[in-house]
């Protein structure tokens, strides 16, 4: 009799089953939601480090602008015065700044435009651009750096062409796919 136990149907069994099959999907609907709050916490502290690491490199540079010997130190620049290496110094700080602003999600990609091309109007950022065009030769493909690099190419052409309507919005770039 005992053996036959096991195969006498039971309305409790498929009962159990069920709940217990419920809560094994509210498990991992709670599993899920928490990857979610996990990955949402590491962009979170991404971004962080990204802010983090931006201050420290403008605190490295507000010293160099200050400091000729610390601005030689930090630039790669050849042949150029002490007085125009901070220069650059500066013009790179504020590059780094705006496109901190878009990385961080402030701004979008259009807004990023904007400021560049406010940016790109002045004579001294201009002149930074030309002679760091080296450095920017080794940046990845596709990597958000080269498209704003490539972006500020393009803006610097158009105000080339026409340095009176460097305030019309023309064709631009496309925001990197994210």
């Amino acid at each position: 009799m005992v053996a036959g136990l096991g195969l006498v149907w039971s309305p409790l069994g498929r009962d159990t089953r069920r709940r217990r099959r419920e809560a094994q999907l509210e498990l991992m609907r709670r599993i899920a939601q928490l990857g979610e709050e996990l990955h949402g916490i590491g962009r979170e502290l991404h971004r962080a480090n990204e802010i983090q690491m931006h201050r420290l490199l403008t605190e490295q540079l507000d010293r160099a602008i200050d400091d000729p010997t610390l601005a030689a130190a930090m630039s790669t620049l050849r042949g150029i015065s002490d007085h125009k290496r901070r220069q650059m110094l500066f013009a790179n700080r504020e590059y780094a700044t705006i496109v901190l602003s878009h990385r961080t999600g402030n701004i979008d990609w259009s807004e990023l435009l904007g400021h560049l091309r406010v940016l790109c109007r002045n004579e001294i950022f201009a002149e930074y651009w030309e002679h760091t065009v080296e450095h920017r030769r080794s940046l990845a493909d596709g990597s958000l750096e080269r498209l704003v690099g490539e972006a500020v190419d393009a803006l610097l052409e158009e105000l080339a062409e026409d340095p009176e309507e460097w305030w019309i919005v023309g064709p631009a770039p496309e925001p990197p796919g994210d």
